[in-house]
């Protein structure tokens, strides 16, 4: 009897000695789980990148039909040593991490004017004005908009104070890396822009760099095959080649993530060393050219925005506004990226699209 007795003792404590080790290893679970949702908040994929570039597969390839490759990279971590002052302010302003962000100097200040009124009519908060001189700064004060004063060095200091649009337009890259850096995903805008809806409310945010475009249509928005016809060639005359309007690098939403950083550094190197590079020549062909030989390809993800969502002033004077049905959408914003005299159409675009007038549109020629 006391033989059985101490038979069942061991096996209480052992099976009490498993039971144990499973409850043990179940919090170990939970606590590790815990520990990566906060380091990963993007999910596990900040492994997955960790292992791209690695020769040894890291992983089984699923069922047919399910397999997708990797878009929304991770974010990198913040570095507040990149600018203190700025960060202060982004951490007043931003609202979940991101906003919009303008450059403006004292050439700008008319079209800069309803631009932060269309924005504030909108009722978007998470807004900053990045002036380029003093004059700026004391005017988005004087207008209770939030502003951050840039400190260029002597190489840039021309250009920021008293440059044009292209000349402004280029610096953009270099100031938009510390947004980046200090872990923030910025709505990129110029100020020729009216703003009817919150775009905030429309960015999918699943790539790198999401941008509006310059096409017109959805094939030109979006991409066609485009035959080539060389009858010198006979039976092979015919070769398809694939076409899309260029991204509009005046108005894009980018995601503080590595190949994020590497097109601003692409292009603001390009711009430093080439003398009549136009930037959005430049921002698109670091993001959509291929590697070959003697050049390697940037690997960041793409969308391109709805072109009636985020529409371009040709798209609005050349289509929507002949056409009783498209008159009827209600875009997030206007960009009146394809004219010259800016602040007479945003002026009537405003009249159309928030005041109701619906002839506001009618007295301008199609192009400038």
């Amino acid at each position: 009897m006391a033989g059985s007795r101490e038979g069942q003792l061991m096996r209480v404590v052992g099976q009490h000695s498993r039971g144990s080790r499973i409850a043990a290893a179940v919090v170990v679970a939970v606590l590790t789980g815990c520990a990566l949702a906060f380091l990963y908040p993007d999910g596990l994929s900040q492994v997955q990148f960790a292992g791209q570039g690695n020769a040894k597969a890291l992983y089984k390839a699923g069922p047919f039909g399910t397999v997708k490759g990797l878009r929304k990279n991770p974010v990198v971590i913040s570095d507040e040593s990149v600018n203190p002052r700025l960060g202060k302010i982004l951490q007043q302003v931003a609202i979940n991490n991101e906003l919009i962000v303008a450059l403006a100097n004292s050439n700008m200040q008319g079209m800069l004017e309803l631009w932060f009124t269309s924005i504030k009519k909108v009722g978007i908060k998470n807004y900053l004005v990045v002036a380029l001189d003093d004059n700026i700064e004391r005017f988005c004060k004087e207008k209770d908009v939030p502003v951050y004063r840039w400190d260029p060095d002597e190489g840039t200091d021309s250009a920021a104070k008293t440059g044009g649009s292209h000349q402004v337009s280029a610096l953009k890259f270099r100031i938009l890396r510390e947004f980046l850096q200090l872990g923030y995903s910025v709505l990129l805008s110029d100020v020729d822009i009216v703003y009817i809806q919150n775009p905030f409310d429309h960015i999918y945010r699943d790539c790198d760099v999401e941008s509006m475009t310059d096409g017109h249509s959805n094939e030109t928005a979006y991409g066609y095959n485009d035959v080539f016809d060389e009858p010198a060639m006979g039976w092979s005359r015919f070769a398809h080649t694939m076409r899309i309007w260029v991204y509009n690098s005046g108005f894009f939403y980018i995601r503080p993530t590595v190949p994020a950083i590497e097109l601003l550094d692409r292009v603001a190197d390009r711009l430093s060393k080439e003398a009549n590079a136009w930037d959005q020549e430049v921002f698109n062909e670091e993001l959509f050219f291929p590697s070959h030989p003697g050049y390697e390809g940037l690997h960041a993800s793409k969308r391109t925005m709805d072109i009636y969502l985020f529409m371009n002033s040709k798209v609005l004077f050349k289509t929507v506004r002949n056409d009783s049905y498209l008159k009827k959408l209600k875009p997030v914003i206007v960009h009146l990226n394809y004219h010259t005299n800016k602040y007479e159409r945003a002026k009537a675009v405003i009249e159309f699209y928030v005041n109701g007038k619906q002839d506001a549109l009618d007295r301008f020629p199609l192009g400038s």
